[in-house]
Order: structure tokens, then sequence, then C-alpha cells
């Protein structure tokens, strides 16, 4: 088990464990004998951890974009979410595969585990054009009755009993209502709006207590990234705000399996070079350009020192982390093979670390980005499993205004040539050029991941 059960669990883990065995050797699936001594399926019964013994789903989709890129054989079997970004993805847009798709492809794989990523939130991430949805901010009616009731009827379906489904709560959305929003420099008139109408929280709720009515699933709410939300003044306020969210319209922290972090984004899971607590000629690594006073300096150390906070704002003892490894491995060439000079604290940090962006507030496309560490069940105390949530080679956003039906918008942080704002310290914003809008193959960027996987392929 990667993370300690709670008290009231810890009587049931020899059970559990001796069960999950049971239920790998029949698909997941328990049977039950009645009196006539037929037997019927029904949920397997819930467990601390839904990755472990468990066959994770190959998209299908994604792995035929993969194995056609030069190279990409390497990964193509790799498990990655499956993203439901608007309210068409649930029946599958064009020739695109839909829930039930998605579904079935994973019974027939016999797989144990899939994992969705819930993502349709009126006035979507409101600090990022490029990622923008559908539905305007007040459209939390639709929502509800339009995207989170039609998931949740067909994940509740029997055929689907044997699944654990892992749900990933609509990333990038809770934190913004933190960092983004009143008197701060970061703020937007977007994330203002969605903060003063409270339709993130409500919206994030209702998907919980929906989703998390199904037996079979599992919700991880999205956590941000230690780069985002591992200053004081973001730490502690954004667990507040994510208990808020979890216990509003009806649903109550035990909806919550736990949460993850990194969701698409590039920081490095462990910099070996330097540590939080170094110091160089009396000066310590917080005090550097790169660090800026930061609690953590990678995502590893943040996971499992926010997972406590998480705790102590109320959420429960045994709640799991998963961290998307799918783009932080920055190797290749530029991977510095160890410390910095000790000349000054900057030259230390800069000379060392593996996250090779120009601002750790750069998202989009990043140049250089690498694979990270293939998904992975219980890596670390705390931690469920590293997952590639973000799917390898799909575009975070157009470098270029491109006409869509999505809603997805342009975002200057896609382009190569900006030169950044508040959020990104006003540097330039590292993004890959000719990319196509979010979620769409980009080639150059999965060859780019190839090249600077670490652990290497």
């Amino acid at each position: 088990m990667s993370r300690t059960p709670s008290r009231h669990r810890r009587s049931r883990t020899l059970f559990l464990a001796g069960l999950a065995t049971v239920l790998a050797t029949t698909g997941g699936t328990a049977l039950a004998v009645g009196d006539s001594g037929s037997s019927t399926t029904r949920a397997a019964a819930r467990v601390d951890n839904p990755y472990a013994g468990a066959k994770p789903y190959v998209n299908p989709e994604w792995s035929a974009k993969a194995k056609a890129e030069p190279g990409g054989g390497a990964i193509a079997n790799q498990p990655t979410g499956v993203w439901l970004d608007r309210i068409a993805a649930i029946e599958g847009a064009g020739s695109a595969m839909g829930l039930r798709d998605h579904l079935d492809a994973a019974l027939q794989q016999g797989a144990g585990v899939i994992q969705l990523v819930i993502y349709n939130l009126p006035g979507r991430d409101c600090a990022a054009l490029a990622s923008n949805g559908e539905l305007g901010p007040t459209e939390i009616d639709r929502y509800k009755s339009e995207y989170i009731d039609p998931i949740a009827k067909i994940l509740a379906e029997s055929k689907y009993a044997s699944l654990r489904i892992v749900t990933t709560v609509e990333i990038d959305s809770l934190p913004n209502l933190v960092t983004n929003t009143g008197g701060r420099p970061t703020a937007t008139p977007e994330c203002d709006v969605m903060k003063a109408n409270g339709n993130y929280v409500k919206g994030v709720g209702y998907a919980l207590n929906k989703l998390g009515a199904v037996p079979n699933v599992y919700n991880y709410v999205d956590a941000g990234h230690h780069g985002w939300i591992g200053w004081d003044d973001n730490f502690a306020a954004s667990a507040q705000v994510m208990h808020q969210a979890a216990t509003a319209e009806g649903s109550t922290v035990d909806k919550v399996h736990g949460f993850i972090t990194n969701t698409a984004n590039y920081s490095a899971l462990k910099e070996n070079n330097f540590k939080i607590g170094d110091t160089v000629n009396g000066r310590s690594v917080r005090e550097s350009k790169w660090v800026d006073w930061n609690r953590s300096v990678d995502e590893l150390s943040f996971a499992q020192s926010f997972r406590n906070q998480l705790v102590s704002t109320g959420f429960r003892s045994d709640i799991g982390m998963l961290i998307d490894t799918s783009r932080n491995g920055w190797g290749g060439a530029a991977r510095p093979a160890g410390p910095g000079p000790t000349t000054d604290v900057n030259t230390y940090v800069e000379g060392g670390r593996y996250d090779r962006r120009i601002h750790i507030g750069n998202w989009c496309n990043q140049s250089g980005a690498g694979l990270g560490e293939r998904p992975k069940t219980a890596p670390e105390a705390g931690i469920d499993a590293y997952v590639w949530m973000k799917p390898p080679g799909e575009s975070d956003g157009s470098s270029k205004e491109i006409p869509n039906d999505e809603g997805k918008g342009f975002d200057r942080m896609c382009d190569p040539t900006y030169q950044g704002n508040p959020r990104n310290g006003h540097n330039p914003s590292g993004a890959l050029p000719d990319a196509p809008i979010s979620g769409k193959w980009f080639s150059a960027q999965f060859q780019e991941l190839l090249k600077n996987a670490h652990p290497t392929l």
C-alpha cells in the first residue's frame, strides 16, 4: 500500500490484499453465489489504492498515434488519461471514441483500472485562454445536467462494475481562486468572476458527489503543482478552497480518494542536485531566483507535504496522491550531471536544476521537456501512483490563433515570441512553435519528449 490506512480501515487491509489477488485472477470481478447456487457479477470491493494489482487501460487512439511516430512504439503500450473535455466527448465527437467505447475497450483488454479526466467546468481555466472550454461562466446547470449527470449514469452501469474508475476532477481550476484573484498582480477578471459566482466550487462539489456515489469510482481532485501553490500564501489557502469544494453540493470528504499534482505540467519529480534545506555562503536555496521562496523544490516533496496539509485541513488521513510524470523527465544533453558551482546560491541552483524551463510559471508546450518516470504503482510514501494523465504528444495550446468549435482560445503563453506576464515573471514563454490547439496531436512535441526522456527509453 502506498499510504497508511486510517484506524477504521486498518483491520481490512489483509482482507483487501487477499481479495485483490483473487480479483486479479477474475478480471477484477467478485462472484457472489446465491441460494440457488447461481453466480452473479457484482462490483469489486473498494481498495486503498486503485492501481494496486490492477492492469491499467491503454487508450488505443493515443497508442495508435504514438506507434505512428518514429520511435513511438517504445511507449505506445503505456496507460494514459482519457480526457472528457466537452459534452460531445461523452458520446464521441466525429470518429473519436466516446466514454462507453473506452470502458468497453478496457473490458476487452482485461484492464482493472481506467483513468478519466473530468474537465469541463463553466468558465474553465480562467487564467489560461488556450484551455478555455465550451461552457460560459454562468452555465453551471448545463455542467450538471448535460455533462456530469450523463457521465455518472454511464459509469454506474453494471457492466462496468468490475473496473476501478479513477476520475481526476477538474484540472487547473480551484487553485486559480487563490492565486489569480483579488488584488494580486497575477489576477485576471475571468478568475475574479469565477470566485464571485462560486461555480468552480459548486461544479467540483457536484462532480465529486455524483461520481463518488458510484461504488467503483475513485475521485482524485486536482492540486496544481509546486510551482503554482508551493508558496506560503498559496499553500494552506488552496487546501482550504479544496475542502470547501469537497463539501459543497452535497459532497463530503469521503467522496475524495486523493489528489493529483503536476497534471499536464513540467515540474521535475526529484531535484537531486539541491534540496530545500541547502545553503550556499550562508544563503538558503529558497533565496535563489529559481526557487523564489517556494517551500518545495520538486514535485515529489510538494505532493507529500501538501498531502499532510490537506489532512490537517480536514481530508481523510488515508488519502493518496498521484503525480503526472508524462513530461517532467528533463533528460537529454541539457540535463546536469551534478550540482552547480557554489559561487553563490543562484549558480548552485541554476547549474544543478533538472527543470530547464526559463521560468517555473511556463506551462505551454515547453521546449526541452522529456518523458518522465513511466507509470508506476505506489512508488513513494503517500503516492498511489506516477501516472501519464496528460497523453504525451497532445498539445497544450496553439502557438497562434486557430479558429475551432471547442471553445479553445489563443493564449500568448503558447506563442514562442511572447515575453511573458506577471504569472511567469515577465519571462519568455519557452513554448515550441507551430503548435495546434490543446488536445490535438503535436508530432514535434512528441519527438522532443522521446529525445529528452529520463529515465531514457
